[in-house]
């Protein structure tokens, strides 16, 4: 009985998985989101399966929880504030002179009298209609984005569900299937889960807890745009050493120019004691934690240099490579492939 050349077999596996890769590169960041969500929420799950007992039901209502409480908020709150954002940066940047720039970020508009409205729960409702009907119209006028946002959210509910469920079972068939021994894989795997730790938990938890403060710092000062200015000040904590400094300080610099010294010390205070503070000591706390071998440095290139190839999903990606790639030069080092032979 005749076989097959086994550069041929290797061959035609190696085409058939590079071409399963890019059919399903369009759900790639779905797919390794729910991944690193699922390895953080599977020790809770087998606790509550040990208790209660099915792994379905426990990871179904695990996912549904996820997507009540974080998932819907979260993207209400991103399409809401997003249009806001660009609005105000545009406005900053419009400025001819730079007391201009600093006074339109503390100025009230029509559509920006958000500062006091988290203090009331009737400001509350009507600042939720406003940027309702905003996110509404945002959505409207980007279906497309829209629609693909909505996809990328089944792809990850549904892989998360299932990653939940059947996680053990599909990686044991990956490893066993994989041309690399049990160690290498293991070792990739772990790399793979450490990044995700440490972007989900060391960079979003910290930078989440600044932009929480600073927007409540707003709120009680009177700034207007409060929520506008903290979800800035959530993405501006991702950049390291200057930080949200990129938007508190602003902020403080305009309420002195009009008038408000009193708030523009305290905004100063807390930008300085508190936002900026939480920062050197949360940041350290949960990156041990998470311990995610890369430095700030490398970070910060591997996400912006990922950006920029990848746009968006490059924020995420970026810094996967760049570990996975420090964990092959370690695997190869340690195997002594240290030089061509």
């Amino acid at each position: 009985m005749s076989t097959s050349p086994r550069w041929l077999l290797f061959a035609i596996a190696l085409m058939l998985v590079a071409l399963s890769a890019f059919t399903l590169s369009a759900m790639l960041t779905p797919l390794v989101l729910a991944a690193w969500v699922a390895t953080l929420a599977q020790p809770m799950a087998k606790r509550f399966e040990r208790t209660f007992g099915g792994r379905e039901r426990i990871s179904a209502m695990l996912t549904v929880a996820l997507v009540l409480s974080v998932l819907i908020p979260l993207a209400f709150t991103l399409v809401s504030l997003g249009a806001a954002a660009i609005e105000l940066v545009a406005k900053v940047r419009q400025s001819h002179e730079l007391n201009d720039a600093l006074t339109s970020i503390v100025q009230q508009n029509d559509s920006a009298g958000d500062a006091g409205m988290l203090l009331s729960p009737a400001k509350a409702l009507e600042l939720a209609r406003s940027y309702g009907s905003g996110a509404w119209k945002t959505l409207a006028s980007v279906a497309g984005a829209g629609a693909h946002a909505i996809f990328a959210g089944l792809i990850f509910i549904i892989a998360l569900y299932e990653f939940l469920t059947n996680g053990d079972e599909l990686w044991a068939w990956g490893k066993a299937h994989m041309p690399l021994s049990s160690t290498h894989a293991d070792r990739f795997a772990a790399a793979f889960h450490e990044t995700g730790r440490g972007l989900v938990v060391g960079l979003g938890l910290t930078a989440l807890t600044q932009g929480v403060i600073a927007t409540v710092t707003y709120a009680i000062l009177g700034v207007p745009r409060a929520l506008v200015l903290g979800v800035l000040t959530f993405f501006a904590a991702f950049i390291p050493s200057v930080g949200t400094t990129l938007v508190w300080l602003p902020v403080a610099v305009g309420l002195a120019l009009t008038g408000h010294r009193g708030q523009a010390i305290a905004m100063a205070v807390i930008g300085l004691g508190v936002i900026g503070t939480v920062d050197n000591f949360l940041r350290p706390y949960l990156a041990k934690k998470a311990n995610l071998r890369l430095s700030v440095f490398t970070l910060l290139l591997a996400m912006f240099g990922g950006f920029a190839v990848m746009g968006s999903a490059g924020l995420l990606f970026g810094p996967l490579v760049v570990r996975l790639a420090r964990e092959a030069l370690e695997i190869t080092k340690d195997e002594g492939l240290t030089y061509l032979q």
